[in-house]
């Protein structure tokens, strides 16, 4: 049995049927707690699918950690940058119109959520590298196009290494 607090359960109580049949455990929410109970395997990964709900995700886009190749990693904003105005380096993630997170997130497959000072990433380990590079390098100041081009470079050897 595990027990994981939320600010906010709406979208666990709205999705609590679909996520207890797709992770194979029983989910009750009392308050702002929430306890999963199942086998061990299944509480483990019904931990990592409502860690990434508690930090923003959908219920959809969570259950995307049930594969076992993907996972979710969060990287701090204030871990990457000496500026005391966050809001203009969440607005270099972002971009303009949310044209750079759209494109990191179609580069790599990936999704990925600003929340506050945290930036949460979901998808294969070796795409979560390279958003991780890529988000720390926006963080720090490199250009967007800069970043798109690292992306497309490791993109393109992934490909190579497959052919």
């Amino acid at each position: 049995m595990q027990t994981i607090f939320f600010e906010k359960n709406s979208e666990i109580k709205r999705t609590k049927e679909e996520l207890e049949k797709k992770l194979n455990v029983k989910i009750e929410i009392d308050g702002r707690k929430v306890i999963v109970e199942g086998g061990p395997f299944e509480e483990y990964i019904a931990s990592v699918v409502l860690d990434a709900m508690r930090f923003g995700f959908s219920a959809h886009k969570a259950l995307i950690l049930k594969d076992d190749r993907n996972i979710f990693r969060t990287v701090s904003i204030k871990d990457n940058t000496h500026k005391k105005k966050l809001k203009e380096v969440r607005a270099r993630i972002i971009g303009k119109n949310g044209k750079t997170k759209k494109t990191i997130e179609n580069i790599t497959n990936c999704e990925v959520i600003i929340n506050n000072n945290e930036v949460g990433i979901i998808g294969e380990a070796e795409s979560i590298e390279e958003v991780i590079t890529a988000v720390s390098n926006l963080v720090r100041g490199t250009k967007q196009s800069n970043t798109y081009k690292y992306l497309e470079k490791m993109n393109k050897r992934k490909k190579d290494v497959i052919e």
